[in-house]
């Protein structure tokens, strides 16, 4: 085993190097990627090849070798690409009556079997939240026998600003609407209706219909493994007349939902559905480069560096723009991550363990690729010391505050506090924690397994600027920009924020990388057994 003094030798010497760190070759890096000749990216397309290509020869120059398949850069994900078609039919029957929707305006959805035709008619039953939660007490389905049934539910979970309970304010992963549809699957629920609302989902009806207006991946599925026939989502007014059929409203459903008491309600109706859908086999990958450790023992783990690649493609025009660019989400998580790569490699004096550079693909359809990853790793989760990711950073100037959210979770926190005061950064909580942005990104799927992860952002304190300024430009982009054809690059963008951030990450990744031990999860925190599985211990 290494001496401390020499440890502590190592990691002062590779911080002492800090390699030019350039904002600029992070510009042209997103504004390459997020052109109109990659075609938004879209997993499978040209432009996501293009996109990947691209990606793999910059890591190549930067001198990162590849760590995919067969000795490439490229890890096949094997996907299946699921277009919902316009004329998909979904209707509530009962009483006499039918409310027949209309897709797009009124609902939208995709079915997990991943077949080309899929037919249901089934009882509906209304489900709360749809959450299991035996650490709060919390049970919406309360024994219900709802296999073979299609459920109503809302996205989200309980009212609270008790911290303890369902973490207050911050969304918890029971709030998601992947876990709806897991939860579901795991009841033997033939599908999901989540009916929206815009403060449940804390976005609106635009974002869900760009984003599941459109092709959907899914990995593709064994032989006989279950999946839900229709994984969708109605409007909330869509909603209203459909629970109109069994006497009920949304706000009175609601409302019920936020009673630990409550239980399943059978709605009297049925909902039946015609799904058509085009199915393609997805030709898409994560981009995997690595630098060795200079440790002989400790290069066999690994401290990885994460973003996406990917984003919405070609869909439906928004004022005659049909391109989803995708510039924010994520050319700047992408620009940053080459950037990282380049200077990781130019250190003169690597780190003890090894880095792994990823980009992912499939994120905006679920996590996919980073979920593909988690379960086949180039280096064992066990292995993993940690996993830092970025993901739509706004390119508007230095600021004084960064949010690593779920950095606090790990015992990696102490360290990241130090890196912060040495960089004069303020760690800022999450300014939205109801959207639940740390189940929203590819870190999660690495936690889950088990790996210490987190993204890693700018806050809102922009130097140089008035305050509310960063908070401002951060609502103007979800309201106006974020899943639409307008995520465009800019040439007014300052991308100084985005090089300081690579700098913070270097140093910190760094320092994990020359750790004596591997990090893990708090005690107590929900992803402490995973690692535990994996090998780690406290």
């Amino acid at each position: 085993m290494r001496s401390p003094l020499l440890v502590l030798t190592l990691a002062a010497a590779c911080a002492g190097q800090m390699p030019n760190v350039s904002g600029e070759r992070i510009r042209a890096g997103v504004k390459l990627l997020s052109s109109d000749l990659l075609e938004g990216r879209g997993p499978g397309t040209r432009g996501g090849q293009l996109a990947t290509e691209f990606l793999a020869t910059e890591f190549a120059l930067a001198g990162a070798k590849p760590a995919g398949d067969n000795g490439t850069y490229f890890q096949k994900v094997p996907l299946e690409g699921v277009e919902t078609q316009p004329d998909s039919e979904l209707a509530a029957v009962g009483g006499g009556r039918t409310v027949a929707l209309k897709y797009l305006d009124d609902f939208v959805g995709s079915n997990e079997r991943q077949n080309a035709r899929e037919e249901f008619d089934a009882e509906a039953v209304f489900v709360g939240f749809g959450i299991v939660a035996p650490e709060y007490h919390w049970d919406d389905f309360k024994g219900a026998d709802v296999r073979g049934k299609m459920l109503v539910l809302f996205t989200n979970e309980p009212d609270s600003n008790d911290p303890k309970f369902f973490a207050g304010r911050a969304l918890t992963y029971y709030g998601r609407w992947t876990y709806k549809y897991e939860e579901a699957l795991r009841h033997g629920a033939l599908g999901v209706v989540i009916i929206h609302t815009t403060p449940t989902a804390t976005y609106g009806w635009n974002v869900v219909r760009n984003s599941w207006g459109r092709e959907q991946s899914y990995v593709r599925l064994e032989a006989e493994e279950p999946a839900l026939a229709f994984a969708g989502w109605v409007t909330e007014e869509a909603g209203g007349r459909i629970l109109a059929l069994a006497g009920h409203t949304v706000a009175e459903l609601l409302a019920a939902a936020n009673s630990r008491q409550f239980r399943p309600i059978p709605l009297g109706f049925h909902l039946r559905g015609r799904l058509t859908s085009k199915i393609r086999e997805e030709d898409t990958r994560n981009v995997v480069a690595m630098v060795a450790g200079s440790d002989p023992e400790l290069k066999s783990e690994a401290v990885i560096f994460s973003a996406h690649w990917d984003h919405l493609g070609i869909g439906p025009a928004v004022n005659g723009d049909s391109i989803y660019n995708g510039a924010v989400d994520n050319g700047t998580g992408c620009g940053m991550l080459l950037e990282m790569a380049r200077a990781w490699a130019a250190l003169e004096q690597k780190p003890r363990r090894s880095a792994l550079f990823i980009a992912f693909t499939a994120e905006e359809a679920g996590l996919r690729g980073s979920e593909y990853y988690a379960s086949h790793p180039v280096i064992p989760t066990g292995k993993t010391a940690a996993g830092f990711n970025w993901d739509a950073v706004y390119p508007y100037g230095r600021t004084r505050d960064i949010v690593v959210t779920g950095a606090e979770r790990t015992t990696l926190w102490p360290l990241v506090q130090d890196t912060a005061r040495r960089f004069n950064y303020v760690i800022k909580p999450e300014a939205e924690p109801e959207k639940g942005h740390f189940y929203r990104s590819d870190h999660f799927s690495l936690a889950r397994a088990g790996v210490p992860s987190f993204s890693i952002g700018e806050g809102d304190d922009v130097m140089g600027k008035p305050a509310g300024y960063g908070l401002a430009m951060i609502h103007d982009y979800d309201e106006k920009h974020y899943h639409q054809p307008s995520d465009e690059y800019k040439d007014e963008w300052d991308f100084s924020g985005l090089e300081q951030l690579v700098r913070f990450s270097l140093a910190l990744g760094v320092d994990t990388a020359n750790l004596e031990g591997l990090p893990t999860w708090n005690k107590g925190d929900e992803f402490l057994a995973a690692r535990e599985k994996s090998g780690v211990r406290p």
